[in-house]
């Protein structure tokens, strides 16, 4: 721990760290004793932790930073009133999943770790993040900062192949170079469509990848991946035999634009049942 200041708390009915941090939604983030972390973001960095009235407890020197990061504007309670409303099952994965917040992430930063993250367990990809900071990205009081999309780009192919990154070692030089040339403002002028189409555009996303982009990335809440769990759920309580798009498409149809929020909701409460 790093004796930063206490910035915030924050009631933990609606914001637990651990389904926060380990729901698959980001990989910066070290578990500490006690049942503390710490996350990084950019070139900032944030303790958590629970206090003795059992709050969530932030030391950071990014107060406001932190704060949005968190979404800690939004009202959780009633996203789990009205997502338990809709049926005896999403009440169970509501009520199960209610401490996940959505994270007001970096667009660039998500786009990268998400590249990494296909096809990928969490531990690798939070070492090949590790070892990308550690050589391209600038140092700060808390460690290395997530590299530049220029530090990226003037990077060799080999380099991506030497910290680990397997066969994404050329998605990741061209989609930094690709990246120079864009600008991720963008973005914010496109429906999600429009923004799922550009992102399939650049190399090493796909469909499951350029949703996650979109929810984590983007806050754009009418998307919702489809992975193995989320498969293992529409098969045992919704339809049969579907491909992922159109998996995709169904529960984005049932949730409209609290689509992204059960899609975390479910995957949470599938991956408890094993």
């Amino acid at each position: 721990m790093k004796n930063l200041p206490v910035a915030f708390t924050y009631s933990a009915e609606f914001f637990n760290i651990r389904d926060t941090l380990e729901c698959g939604q980001v990989f910066r983030y070290e578990r500490r004793d006690g049942g503390a972390y710490a996350v990084y973001s950019q070139d900032k960095y944030a303790e958590l932790s629970y206090n003795a009235d059992g709050n969530v407890e932030v030391r950071t020197d990014y107060g406001d930073y932190f704060w949005h990061y968190f979404d800690l504007d939004a009202d959780y309670g009633k996203k789990v009133a009205k997502i338990s409303a809709m049926s005896p099952l999403m009440k169970q994965a509501a009520d199960c999943g209610k401490g996940i917040r959505i994270l007001n992430q970096d667009l660039t930063e998500m786009i990268f770790s998400f590249i990494i993250s296909a096809n990928n367990n969490i531990k690798r990809i939070q070492l090949i993040i590790g070892r990308l900071c550690d050589k391209l990205g600038r140092e700060t009081p808390y460690g290395r900062a997530f590299p530049a999309v220029e530090a990226m780009a003037n990077s060799p192919v080999e380099f991506y192949t030497a910290i680990g990154a397997g066969y994404r070692d050329r998605y990741l030089h061209e989609t930094a170079n690709a990246l120079l040339n864009f600008d991720l403002s963008a973005f914010g002028l496109m429906d999600s469509d429009h923004a799922r189409r550009q992102l399939l555009t650049f190399k090493g996303i796909g469909p499951k990848v350029a949703d996650c982009i979109l929810l984590f990335g983007m806050r754009r809440g009418d998307v919702f991946p489809v992975d193995t769990w989320i498969k293992k759920v529409y098969h045992q309580y919704f339809e049969q035999g579907h491909a992922d798009s159109a998996i995709s498409k169904y529960f984005c149809q049932l949730f409209g634009e609290d689509a992204g929020l059960c899609q975390q909701y479910l995957f949470y409460w599938r991956r408890l049942q094993q």
